[in-house]
């Protein structure tokens, strides 16, 4: 009996858990924090380490080709970046905390951010509410998106109609990538999708 009850209030409990994380990432983003908002800075002025750093550290900004998207925005590692339309770049504001951060990692630098295929007069930072500092994009501050497992996979893409995947000169990806199909790629059939 006592076992049993035991049981049921672990699957209380995770179901609670359960629901407080998807209700935090729903509609909207998730974005928690009450309209906090950094401080924009200069990407020159800075280079310093911030103390109580989270998100997804990154050292450069570069570009890949990303299937459906065209060129993207990536990471030292490959991984995609990505924007939210919440947030604004004139003036930089950042609203994404708390679990919408957990699910929605801000791009960190530690120092300064080299670019390879990227204005680098577009990059910048801003100082987010926990003290780390995100890196920006034409004003807009960056994410990875914690679902992409893989370097180049876009899964965040679109989704809650408000998180896209940025172009190098910080524009939100909105439609697919134009392809016209050759005689040699065309394919028959076949699913597509993520």
């Amino acid at each position: 009996m006592i076992a049993i009850r035991y049981v049921a209030g672990y699957a209380a409990t995770g179901t609670a858990v359960l629901a407080l994380t998807l209700a935090g990432c729903g509609g909207g983003g998730g974005s928690s924090g009450g309209g906090k908002s950094g401080t924009s800075s200069s990407q020159s002025s800075g280079g310093t380490t911030q103390s109580g750093t989270t998100g997804s550290a990154t050292s450069m900004l570069t570009t890949a080709k990303v299937a459906k998207l065209g060129t993207v925005v990536t990471d030292d590692k490959g991984y995609v970046l990505y924007r939210f339309d919440a947030d604004s770049a004139n003036p930089t504001k950042v609203t994404c905390y708390d679990t919408c951060a957990t699910v929605w990692p801000a791009a960190t630098a530690h120092g300064g951010v080299t670019t390879k295929g990227i204005d680098k007069s577009l990059v910048s930072t801003v100082k987010r509410a926990d003290g780390s500092t995100q890196v920006t994009l034409a004003g807009w501050p960056l994410y990875r998106y914690a679902k992409d497992d893989e370097p180049k996979e876009a899964y965040g893409q679109g989704v809650d109609g408000t998180w896209f995947a940025v172009t190098p000169g910080g524009a939100k990806i909105t439609t697919p990538a134009s392809t016209s199909p050759t005689p040699a790629t065309t394919s028959t059939g076949g699913g597509g999708g993520y």
